[in-house]
């Protein structure tokens, strides 16, 4: 058995652990390198094998970027019927791996079992120096929020699979969740800004939660600057939401506040669970321009879609 001393010494090492809502664990591996560990795997959200296994990959490395962090290795997670064509599960592979190399990181093995259903996805290392870190509880009072990507991802690809979307909606909204998020993270580190998180599964709003929480701070987001595919508006006017905007909305809506001008379909689509989404951060108002520079360099798209506010910790839609 291992003494006791060296598991607290150990455990003291752990920069972000279980006691926050942040989207990696990070551990300090000496004075100026910090580990950063995550893992992601879900169910096809798309038909294409080789696409799956690229938005899956993309998605769990985006956990390493909203820490602030370099990914550099990962394992595979698979789960596949044993029945499934081993073409198939081959392709879902080569999108991981082809993806992961697009980002620098070395997939290195991992492990497979049986399931009923497919599911893929990665365990990813990555390294940050402090000064860099990421983390929810950063953003602070009169930082602006940007936004690097629209929402819609979620109804989008629910209407498909319902048989109501549209081929050309699912190309677009594709072309988005195959996007890493590296040059949207390299922008933020040309400015002082230390509050980020990546929009997943818990919808804007339900991350934004978990930022102002973490910061004791409230962030405040203007419904009309909030950037939206506008192939997921009409499945909106439908009501075609994925049932998790509804289990987001049923948890998170205890700290939010939407103003009544703001239509009903408009504030579900802020609780539309996203598939390797954008990154939310705060960045200070003086730095605005700096960032803004450094993204026409990346060719980063971004939106400005509100302010961190003095008041109780939580989040406003006006």
């Amino acid at each position: 058995m291992r003494p006791l001393l060296d598991s607290i010494e150990e455990e003291s090492r752990i920069i972000v652990g279980l006691g926050t809502p942040d989207d990696a664990v990070v551990y300090r591996l000496g004075d100026d390198t910090l580990l950063v560990v995550t893992t992601d795997f879900f169910a096809p959200v798309v038909d294409d094998a080789y696409t799956y296994g690229a938005i899956a990959a993309a998605n769990a490395i985006s956990d390493v970027y909203a820490m602030g962090g370099t990914p550099f290795l990962a394992l595979n997670l698979a789960a596949f019927p044993s029945d499934m064509p081993p073409t198939i599960a081959g392709e879902i592979l080569r999108g991981g791996m082809e993806k992961a190399r697009e980002a620098g990181v070395v997939v290195a093995g991992g492990h497979t079992m049986d399931d009923k259903e497919p599911k893929y996805g990665l365990v990813v290392l990555g390294t940050v120096t402090p000064e860099r870190l990421l983390v929810k509880g950063g953003a602070r009072a009169g930082q602006r929020l940007v936004l690097t990507k629209p929402l819609g991802s979620g109804i989008i690809t629910t209407a498909y699979r319902a048989g109501k979307g549209s081929e050309e909606a699912l190309e677009e909204v594709t072309r988005w969740m195959l996007r890493l998020n590296r040059d949207g993270v390299t922008a933020i580190h040309a400015t002082s800004a230390r509050g980020a998180t990546d929009i997943t599964g818990f919808g804007l709003l339900g991350h934004a939660v978990e930022m102002a929480l973490a910061a004791g701070t409230r962030l405040r987001f203007r419904a009309d600057r909030v950037p939206v595919l506008e192939a997921a508006r009409p499945y909106a006017d439908q009501w075609l939401f994925p049932g998790g905007a509804a289990d987001n909305e049923t948890y998170y809506s205890q700290w939010v506040t939407v103003a009544p001008s703001v239509p009903d379909e408009v504030g579900m689509l802020l609780y539309d669970p996203q598939t390797n989404g954008g990154i939310l951060a705060a960045i200070p108002p003086e730095e605005m321009d700096r960032f803004a520079a450094r993204c026409r360099e990346l060719d980063q798209p971004f939106w400005e879609v509100g302010e961190v506010v003095e008041g109780e910790p939580g989040v406003e839609v006006v």
